[in-house]
């Protein structure tokens, strides 16, 4: 599976001109919501019925590691 992707909205904060302190606290916020999207998408992708799964080109075993990971790695 491909690794999760800073939604463009996100991006484009991250790009602004702040001040230092500015910067590390957009940029903490930015990785908890990536880790969040991780989260939703894993549960997500665990509820999914064998014939969905194998709709989006996944097996079992894939969607198995996948949830396995903790939120943190992409």
């Amino acid at each position: 599976m491909s690794p999760a992707r800073t939604p463009a909205p996100l991006t484009a904060l991250s790009n602004l001109s702040l001040p230092p302190l500015s910067q590390v606290v957009m940029a903490v916020a930015l990785l908890v919501v990536v880790w969040e999207l991780r989260h939703r998408t894993r549960n997500g992708l665990r509820r999914l019925d064998g014939h969905l799964l194998r709709d989006i080109g996944l097996d079992a075993l894939s969607v198995d590691a996948e949830c396995a990971k903790p939120f943190w790695r992409g």
